[in-house]
């Protein structure tokens, strides 16, 4: 099921920068079959699980994200890059390769007793996905887990995800 699915996902050779292989998932996604297949395997994933928020990181996590609160008839809230959000904010600064950012939540969007998941395209180093946790965390929610729809195994996100629940759909390990 995953294979069908990786084959939709193009690969970009020296993108952003030499030696780089850029997984684009934006093949995946005008694809209705693929992109259905892929809500699809996430509904099944997390239907029977008590959610009551999810969190899509942003981009491409709004899209997967948005779509999966709608089909698991619960919340959504976006984890959006600094500046970006117009009420009241907490922020998390978290490693980029070169240098840092910054990721934000509204300080309403989550409480706590809520079960959070969040969603992300891509798990890579894993800075962006545990600056969002952390932040549901300071809100008092729960992070109930993480659902990435492309893992690149090499760069060693998960291990900055200790202790959370991370299930990808699609895996990449090596070039």
């Amino acid at each position: 099921m995953s294979e069908s699915l990786k084959k939709k996902i193009r690969d970009i050779p020296d993108f952003p920068k030499p030696g780089i292989i850029f997984r684009d998932i934006s093949t995946l996604m005008k694809d209705r079959g693929a992109f259905r297949e892929v809500l699809t395997i996430l509904h099944d994933q997390y239907r029977d699980r008590a959610i009551d928020t999810v969190c899509g990181i942003e981009a491409r996590g709004f899209i997967f994200g948005a779509a999966l609160a709608d089909r698991l008839h619960c919340g959504f809230v976006p984890a959006r890059k600094a500046g970006k959000l117009p009420a009241g904010t907490i922020a998390e600064e978290y490693q980029l390769e070169y240098g840092t950012a910054k990721l934000e939540l509204h300080t309403d969007a989550v409480g706590p007793g809520d079960n959070v998941l969040v969603v992300d395209d891509l798990l890579a180093t894993g800075g962006t996905v545990a600056a969002a946790c952390r932040l549901i965390e300071q809100l008092g929610a729960t992070v109930f887990g993480v659902a990435i729809i492309v893992e690149l195994v090499d760069l060693k996100g998960r291990e900055k995800l200790n202790g959370y629940d991370v299930w990808s759909l699609i895996t990449y390990k090596g070039a």
